[in-house]
């Protein structure tokens, strides 16, 4: 019996001396990570004052989760603070803010790249999500966030409990400029329009949650209680087979909610909800395509040249399908009230 208390308790405190070692190792590779320089070649942004490339870049802003964690006018906000040890908030991005010496180089490094203007990568922006954004795209939203005023606002704050710097340092959580392909190029433009192709582009802004391939699991970075993302790929398996036709779907992009009534949890609805009608149509076609395999991160430097207005296919990710859709009558702005948790929101991807 003494000789099986002893094994016990020399085993327990081995197992602890082993769990403090990997913790201090973890702890010590993620200020190594934090640090490290990433050498990356990021091409100027065009600052443009046109009025169509402002209102485009306004929908952007709006749409693609800009404003979880910056604001409406830009200038910061709290997005998560759980009371245990996690607290994230969003720089001010007016020209008083971080953004004040940003030269046009600066702009593609941080939102395509996740790299800051040091060198340094940043710990809690989607750039995985922006990446694909096309030249025309990423000089739009620039511009629009260019033109708020100056104002006071928040710094950011990234206060994470010790076990996700941890698992940080032992490359559990990748952070946004590791999980990048630094040197693929930009996607080409793709035609507004009810399309597999525009569907393909809108469906970037899901990678970050829901992987490159869609087919969903633990959100990198999300905390503990966080439900998994679901598949949303092509299939009767996904997540998708429970929206019958493309107005159940934008329904639920409106409102948070499933046909059935249940709120779905950790969706950024605020920005979703501002997609426009043929943008969230578009995302509907696209990943309930039959006999499609759906990859938001296959929309590159081969996508922008859609097929005729009507007939539609998408190269690779749909097998030469074709699909007849009927065009919507306008691309109506549909605001949405309901409460949401960023996009942006993979700590510390």
């Amino acid at each position: 019996m003494k000789r099986w208390i002893k094994w016990t308790a020399g085993s327990a405190l081995l197992l602890g001396v082993i769990v403090a070692a990997t913790a201090a190792s973890g702890l010590y590779l993620a200020e190594q990570k934090r640090n490290r320089y990433i050498d990356i070649k990021p091409r100027p942004v065009a600052y443009t004052t046109d009025a169509q490339t402002i209102e485009r870049g306004r929908y952007l802003y709006a749409s693609r989760g800009c404003t979880d964690c910056h604001g409406a006018q830009g200038t910061g906000r709290e997005f998560v603070n759980d009371g245990k040890g996690t607290r994230i908030v969003g720089p001010n991005i007016t020209p008083a803010g971080v953004v004040a010496r940003y030269q046009p180089e600066d702009w593609n490094s941080v939102i395509r790249h996740g790299v800051k203007p040091n060198g340094r990568p940043l710990l809690v922006m989607p750039s995985e999500d922006y990446n694909r954004f096309t030249n025309d795209d990423l000089n739009a939203l620039v511009s629009y966030v260019r033109q708020f005023k100056p104002q006071e606002g928040t710094q950011a704050v990234v206060d994470l409990p010790r076990p996700a710097w941890v698992l940080y340092g032992l490359g559990a959580i990748p952070d946004a400029a590791a999980r990048i392909d630094h040197q693929l190029a930009p996607s080409r433009p793709v035609p507004a329009g009810v399309t597999l192709p525009n569907g393909q582009y809108v469906a970037n802004m899901c990678i970050g949650c829901h992987g490159a391939n869609l087919a969903g699991g633990k959100i990198p970075g999300g905390p503990p209680d966080w439900p998994a993302a679901a598949d949303i790929r092509p299939g009767a398996n996904s997540a998708m087979a429970r929206y019958p036709n493309a107005a159940s779907f934008v329904a639920m992009l409106r409102t948070g909610k499933r046909p059935d009534g249940t709120p779905i949890q950790v969706m950024p609805f605020e920005s979703l909800g501002q997609l426009s009608d043929v943008d969230a149509q578009a995302l509907y076609l696209f990943l309930t395509a039959p006999g499609g395999s759906a990859n938001a991160a296959g929309s590159g430097a081969g996508a922008g040249h859609a097929p005729a207005r009507g007939d539609v296919g998408l190269g690779g990710a749909v097998d030469a399908h074709l699909v007849r859709v009927e065009q919507p009558q306008g691309q109506q702005h549909r605001p949405s009230n309901v409460p949401s948790v960023s996009s942006g929101l993979r700590m510390p991807g």
